[in-house]
């Protein structure tokens, strides 16, 4: 080198051991010259191939681009002008040194090729290159040295001596360092690039290099937050790189290839060639299928490598990062023993430690920006991954058959998309630990044992020993975790119940034992709980004394092997900070492999579900059909699943194109699954299916869209207002919308909610009719409706003159008045038809249908039209199936998916009948305004449904208050005390230590070694059951607190009048228990310990530093200022964020859920890719806030480490400013302790905002712990006796009622006086206050004015449940809770065993329930699926038989139930309830006929009231009722 030079290269005289340092010219020549060159040129690669990756379009040629461009050239031609000048030379003679010729030239062609990349870049769209930054930065920093020797040197020497080299020089500075600036500078956004339309569009895109590693471009959302709350619209739009759509796209062709890839092996494997047809996609067949079950292993494809071709390039990006980032802190540790050297060696330039502090700070620095930037990476990986796997699940349940679709419940599919997406996005933050972990661990080893020899290998063997340690916790942990979530989710399971059925336990005074029922799960759950808190507290125990053991064994063994051994600060303080390194890593690894294992588990289960089924779009034949039929089917055979009965046999039928074809049978023949077959929602087992034009499908179930109502009925169709008006009107519609608040307008809350079942249903039907398709499948569209109303459909839509004549339309029904008006008829038996033709052909055969309507249609002309009997029915596998399968109970029931509503918490179960009074009022604005006029602007939509309130601003110091109250103030105060002592113990074992090292060294060994390690260990341990004791007491003081929160609002809720169940979503609520609750169980203690543990460590941590060089108290008012800042801003913006979030995410899943739940109209509407959009805007609008949160930790991360970084320099910096007053010890301690507090900053900041954040829980449970209450359930000094009411006589006097403050009166003064043993009818038209009346009698309703006595006692005085247990009803929604039968019927256990069965026998279910294996015990699934509507009836049925009040009442129970049926229960009421009082609120006018009066209410008022014979007689409203029944002539 030297001759290369012509001079010496290295000289540690000039360099190292002088006051005035300085490097020699062969050095500056060579290597300074060379380290800009060599990193440009080793990254260009890898650079080209990102450009090439990621091209934003060119940018159109600005100043700046020119100005950068000219310099870079004359930099060139600077660099080349110095090679001349030696070829210069060599002309004249004296020829220069090799390196004059080489390193002008290597120079030269990198400013070449800068230049070249400067215009690449510019094509390629980059606005601000941090490569180039990083070059003219690095060029900058290396030509420092040789300017200060340039300029020392000049005054020195003779100044003729190469003034031409020397004037380039300061050339070539001057132009790097305006090409650094410039450099800085970022230039216009592509040209060409996409037009941005965002309204917000993210600043990170356009944002430059030194913004992007600082996070610079977030600041401006920071200080928005800081000055006022954020809201939606303040969020920047997503980055293209993250929206759903292109994420989603980009995965599911990688997972199509895995499919493809799979099927070719599979059909490698299985060569073998199917004889039948079946409705999957993947016809694998029935010979195979013992093969395929064995192999089941394989017969998935990879989803693992999809996600990995999908998302593995970017992320491997920051595994980079992470890299360089594990290398650089290892920096650190060994400048902090070059501190320490020169402190002891008093002879050292002072400039020495000024570079080592300065280098410390600057390789903080470094390490800062880099580790955030891999944690960005990282984040965003996650993000993407949830992102597509959401979209991935959310195509596949759009198109799984039933038989799958049985396999996993809606909750299940749902908790796909929460839970196992979430686990993914979690896994990322830490995946590079896999590898990362093992690096830092032998890196660290590899340093100790240079520091301390063999002895590291005892304090090694502890960490070791710990690991088991930890892990045989973490196992255990994790076991209890799981039965912990198994009775979470049982506990959620019965709230859901209960709140979907809360007006049924208020009706019958059922809420204690459901009350009973939670708490005994809530009693378990907490039990489990209180374990893995002493497993908690066991593992922090060894989380923080593992260092502190591992330091003490190692100090022990080293100074105890050999008395040479001495323990000196330099050896403590390194191998302290180097244990501080391991004991990430040793902690983490375990970990990342847990959670590795939990990703693998909802790896497989994603990949299994997206592995399903599919519909076969093939199945149903749309194009080839015989000319003249719109439907054909031949010899088909259907089933619902491949393993079940098929439930259509042999199927032969045609439909004429134009035709109205009626399709009838008992029920559960296979109606329902017929239409079904149509759709293509059914397994064909063989045969043919054809289906010619478009189809509109009405569904037994109205299926209704949480939006407005017209946008229910366009369903995605353009709007055409006259084509609209004709459908409103034909669907009677028009008068209900006169009803609802906001006309068309009005938001129809979830599954319909606020509207009544025959509104649903006309609803749904008016979608149908507005489609105009060509084939109608209407599922007994006129079940739920009154008979006055059905009748005017039929004759206005369905019928022969409606609006649909000329289509062709498929009509299931029980309607006999309807069936002379049909084109054909087709009778179904058990799966079969049994016979088809016209009405008179069939009643010619004189077969079974003939004898089903001389049973059913009154004696006089039958062609006339006799009373309509309107039905609905709900088809289950047939009775006999389910008694010979019990097992498949749960089986998917018919009307597929509807059954599983799915995510049923999102809901809200109305049992209102027909009453859109009622619902006109549901819908008010429901809030703290008062009320105004009562009629409400038409035209404005209302929300029923208000917004959930997102709390704003900080979080009061109340709440705090409130959670510490419910700890206990004691157990707070002592809980603190312990932690100051605990950080005294800790501060003193490392005073020791340092108190230690500085011990006089005599003969080679230092004395006391045993009293120092002694008392070391004393205080370790002291410090370590201190913190067993203190994170105990405080995971008690939790669980004490999570029992009293949770019993409050359970308490309440089940006090909460009804009303607030009307206008708030059943998800709200249960969101309380589950989310809230969970996070008050398990997220707020251990936040609380980590803030408490990292508050006091960053305090000690500075009183330490102060103690050992007091100069620093000057710096750390401006630091904590800064800090205090940032720490302000960031909070104040994540809380929102993260409020944000989680108000954004619950439309993502109830959309879904309310989706699967509608698939099979979607599917036949062909309105797949409409709703695929919606689900892509709501996640997009999720993460539009999630990714400024992860932003917002980097922000906030570069910011606070940045001040800890500060806190190195200054302590290092003060150590060297007092080196000659300083011990090697104490500045050994200073500065370790410093190079820990960036951490402890950092989680400080991380818990404060995540304690505000979470202590929310708190708040929200509280609001609806709060709420008001109903009237005391009993009161002690009014209670009835045993047998009242002993006459049942009911008397109404002067009363009214309105559903809620502020809403008009939906009873207006109503007077009447029921005697005992009356039977009375109740009857009106739709909203007339029919079902109002039975919640009055019950006090659902709480009397506006006027009262209502039972046997002359006022019921406003009595206690509720006092009053609800009296009294008996049969409701109009068969409500049935999971669990089972005995316990639906007799929840608290009053009755016999004989008596349930009489009541069973009376009611026509004994039959059934004894041919069910578990009888009595039979298990019914939630919400009663595996029993059909006409069953749930029946038990509702029976539970009023077993109750026997003298007063019944009775709310159109009859209309699911078909003719026969509906016989046997008028029958049984007739005779079981003869002297009982009965209220019916009727349908159908026939099935009061005989009462002793009936009520005929009007808009809330009484318009008839007396004997029906009489009513009719005076022929007024109910004469024209009956009239249209065809009760009177």
């Amino acid at each position: 080198m030297d001759a290369f030079c012509g001079s010496r290269f290295w000289d540690a005289n000039v360099t190292l051991h002088t006051d005035n340092p300085d490097l020699t010219p062969c050095f500056q020549n060579t290597v300074l010259a060379w380290i800009p060159c060599f990193y440009l040129w080793s990254v260009l690669p890898f650079y080209l191939f990102y450009l090439k990756c990621n091209n934003r379009g060119y940018i159109v040629l600005s100043v700046l681009s020119r100005f950068k461009t000219v310099f870079a050239f004359v930099l060139w031609c600077v660099c080349w002008s110095n090679l001349f000048y030696a070829f210069h030379g060599i002309v004249q003679s004296r020829t220069p040194p090799p390196v004059y010729f080489v390193t002008p030239l290597i120079v030269g062609i990198t400013m070449l090729l800068a230049m070249l990349y400067i215009q690449y870049e510019r094509l390629h769209g980059v606005q601000s290159s941090g490569v180039l930054i990083i070059f003219w930065f690095l060029c900058v920093l290396c030509a420092l040295t040789p300017l200060r020797s340039k300029i020392i040197g000049s005054s020195a020497k003779d100044p003729m001596e190469d003034r031409f080299r020397t004037t380039t020089f300061y050339i070539y500075f001057a132009l790097v360092l305006v090409e650094l600036i410039l450099s800085c500078l970022k230039e216009k956004p592509p040209f060409f690039s996409p037009v941005n339309l965002d309204p917000n569009p993210c600043p990170e895109l356009n944002s430059g290099f030194l913004s992007k590693i600082t996070y610079w471009w977030f600041t401006s959302m920071a200080i928005q937050g800081y000055k006022k709350p954020l809201e939606e619209k303040d969020l920047w739009s997503l980055n293209e790189d993250d929206r759903s759509e292109v994420i989603v796209q980009a995965l599911e062709r990688e997972w199509n290839k895995q499919k493809q890839e799979r099927q070719q092996k599979k059909d490698v494997a299985y060569v073998k060639n199917s004889n039948h047809v079946t409705n999957h996609v993947d016809g694998t067949l029935e010979e195979s299928e013992i093969l395929i079950s064995s192999n089941r292993k394989q017969s998935e494809p990879s989803f693992l490598k999809a996600l990995l071709r999908t998302f593995g390039p970017y992320f491997l990006i920051g595994s980079f990062l992470k890299l360089i980032q594990d290398l650089l802190s290892f920096v650190n540790p060994q400048l902090l023993s070059m501190l320490i050297g020169f402190i002891k060696n008093k002879d050292a330039p002072v400039w020495w430690g000024y570079l080592i502090a300065a280098l410390m700070f600057f390789s903080a620095v470094l390490q800062t920006i880099i580790l955030h930037q891999q944690f960005h990476y990282a984040l965003i990986t996650g993000m993407r991954l949830r992102t597509g796997i959401i979209g991935m699940i959310y195509r596949k349940s759009l198109i799984i058959t039933n038989s799958a679709k049985r396999s996993s419940t809606v909750g299940e599919i749902v908790n796909l998309m929460s839970v196992d997406a979430q686990r993914f996005m979690d896994l990322t933050t830490f995946l590079n630990m896999l590898w990362s972990a093992p690096l830092q661990i032998c890196l660290a080893l590899y340093f100790l044992w240079q520091t301390l020899g063999p002895s590291v290998l005892a304090g090694v063997a502890v960490m070791v020993l710990l690991i088991p340690f930890n892990a045989v916790i973490a196992m255990k942990t994790r076991a209890f975790q799981v039965e912990q979530m198994r009775y979470k989710d049982s506990r959620i399971k019965l709230m859901n119940e209960i709140l979907n059925g809360i007006k049924v336990l208020k009706l019958y005074a059922w809420e204690p034992s459901f009350a009973e029922k939670v708490l005994e799960i809530r009693k378990n759950e907490l039990r489990v709980l209180r374990k893995s808190a002493y497993l908690n507290s066991l593992s922090t125990f060894a989380w923080v004394s593992a260092p502190f053991l591992v330091a003490l064994t190692t100090f022990a063994v080293y100074v105890t092997v050999d008395e040479k051994n001495i323990l000196d600060a330099e050896k403590a303080f390194v191998s302290l900070s180097l244990f501080n390194l391991l004991r990430f890593p040793l902690n983490i690894l375990p970990q990342v492999i847990g959670n590795i294992v939990q990703s693998s588990v909802s790896l497989k289960r994603i990949q299994h579900f997206l592995s399903h089924d599919e519909l076969d779009p093939n199945c149903v034949e749309t194009k080839a059909i015989t000319p003249g039929y719109a439907v054909m089917v031949k010899d088909g055979t259907f089933s619902w699943a491949r393993d079940l009965e098929p439930a259509l046999k042999d199927i032969h039928w045609l439909v004429p194109t134009g035709s109205l074809v009626a399709v009838v049978g008992h029920v559960g023949c296979g109606k329902s699954s017929l239409v079904s077959a149509l759709l293509g929602e059914m397994e064909k087992l063989h045969g043919e299916i054809a289906i010619k034009g478009s189809v509109a499908y009405v569904p037994q179930l109205a299926w209704i869209q949480n939006a407005t109502l017209k946008d229910n009925i366009l369903f995605g169709h353009a709007p055409n207002e006259q084509k609209y008006r004709t459908v409103l009107e034909a669907c009677a519609l028009k008068q209900d919308l006169e009803m609802l608040p906001g006309g068309d307008q009005t938001e129809i809350g979830e599954k319909g909610i606020n509207l009544s079942g025959g509104q649903r249903q006309r609803v749904s039907l008016a979608r149908a009719v507005f489609s105009d398709a060509d084939i109608y499948l209407l599922d007994d569209p006129l079940s739920a409706v009154d008979s006055h109303v059905a009748k005017h459909i039929f004759d206005q839509v369905i019928g022969p003159e409606g609006t649909l004549k000329g289509k062709t339309r498929i009509l299931v029904t029980h309607g006999i008045s309807f069936l002379p008006q049909v084109d054909s008829i087709i009778v179904l038996v058990d799966g079969k038809i049994s016979e088809m033709g016209s009405y008179q052909e069939l009643l010619k055969q004189n077969q079974s249908f003939a004898e089903f309507l001389r049973n059913y249609a009154p004696d006089e002309d039958i062609e006339e039209d006799e009373p309509t009997v309107v039905e609905d029915e709900e088809v289950l596998l047939a009775e006999d199936t389910l008694s010979n399968h019990a097992d498949l109970a749960d089986s998917e029931p018919v009307t597929n998916e509807v059954r599983k509503q799915f995510l049923r918490q999102l809901s809200v179960i109305s049992s209102d009948g027909e009453c859109p009074s009622k619902m006109s009022t549901k819908r008010r604005l429901y809030d703290k305004k008062p009320p105004e006029s009562p009629s409400p602007k038409k035209g404005l939509s209302e929300k029923l449904i208000q917004a959930e309130g997102i709390e704003t601003g900080t979080v009061k110091l109340t709440v705090f208050w409130q959670y510490l109250k419910a700890i206990g103030p004691l157990v707070s105060l002592f809980v603190c005390f312990l932690y100051c002592c605990q950080n005294a113990a800790s501060v003193g074992a490392n005073f020791w230590l340092s108190d230690w090292t500085n011990e006089r060294v005599v003969n080679g060994t230092q004395h006391n070694v045993h009293m120092r390690v002694g008392v070391y260990a004393a205080l370790g341990l002291l410090q370590g059951l201190l913190v067993l004791i203190s994170s105990f007491t405080l995971a008690m003081g939790g669980i004490k607190a999570a029992r009293v929160l949770h019993a409050a609002l359970l308490e309440n809720k089940l006090h909460t009048p009804q009303s607030f169940y009307d206008t708030t979503p059943i998800g709200r609520i249960i969101n309380r228990f589950s989310k809230d609750i969970y996070v008050i169980d398990e997220v707020i203690p251990p936040t609380f310990l980590m803030f408490l543990g990292t508050l006091f460590n960053s305090v000690s941590t500075m009183l330490v530093i102060m103690a050992s060089t007091p100069l620093f108290a000057v710096v750390i008012i401006p630091l904590a200022i800064l800090y205090f800042f940032a720490q302000r801003f960031y909070v104040a913006t994540s809380r929102q964020l993260k409020r944000l979030e989680s108000v954004s995410r619950s439309p993502v899943y109830s959309h879904f859920s309310e989706t699967v739940t509608g698939a099979s109209i979607i599917r036949a509407y062909k309105r797949e890719k409409a709703f695929v959009h919606v689900s892509d805007m709501k996640v997009n609008d999720n993460q539009r806030s999630y990714y400024p949160g992860i932003v917002s930790n980097r922000w906030l991360g570069v910011r606070i480490e940045f001040v800890g970084n500060c806190v190195v320099f200054f302590a290092a910096l003060f150590a060297v400013l007092g080196r000659h007053h300083l011990s090697p010890g104490l500045v050994g301690l200073s500065v370790s302790y410093a190079l820990q507090v960036t951490m402890s900053l950092n989680w400080m900041v991380r818990m404060t905002s995540d304690l505000e954040s979470n202590i929310v829980a708190v708040e929200r449970v509280k609001e609806y712990a709060e709420t008001e209450t109903e009237a005391p359930w009993i009161i002690e000094d009014n209670r009835p006796s045993e047998d009242w009411p002993t006459q049942g006589e009911v008397e109404f006097v002067n009363y009214s009622v309105r559903y809620r403050k502020g809403l008009d009166l939906v009873l207006k003064d109503i007077s009447l006086n029921v005697k005992g043993g009356e039977k009375i009818g109740i009857v009106g038209r739709t909203g007339a206050g029919k079902s109002s009346m039975t919640l009055c009698l019950f006090r659902i309703l709480e009397a506006a004015e006027g009262e209502i006595r039972i046997d002359g006692q006022r019921i406003s005085e009595l206690g509720l449940h006092d009053l609800r247990s009296k009294l008996t009803i049969i409701p109009q929604d068969p409500v049935l809770f999971s669990g089972t039968l005995r316990m639906n019927l007799d929840p608290f256990n009053k009755y016999s065993e004989e008596e349930t069965w009489k009541a069973l026998e009376l009611s026509h279910l004994k039959r059934f329930v004894s041919s069910q294996p578990a009888m009595l015990e039979f298990e019914c699934s939630e919400g009663g699926e595996n029993l059909s509507v006409g069953q749930r009836q029946l038990v509702c049925l029976a539970r009023a038989l077993l109750r026997k009040t003298r007063i019944l009442i009775l709310d159109e129970a009859t209309a699911a139930i078909d003719l026969e049926t509906d016989d046997l229960i008028q029958m049984t009421i007739r005779t079981q309830f003869e002297d009982c009082t009965v209220l019916t609120i009727a349908h159908r006018l026939n099935t009061i006929m005989d009462y002793t009066r009936v009520l005929v209410l009007d808009k809330g008022t009484i318009a008839e009231f007396d004997t029906p014979s009489r009513l009719i007689a005076s022929r007024g409203i109910f004469y024209n009722m009956a009239k249209d029944a065809g009760l009177a002539q």
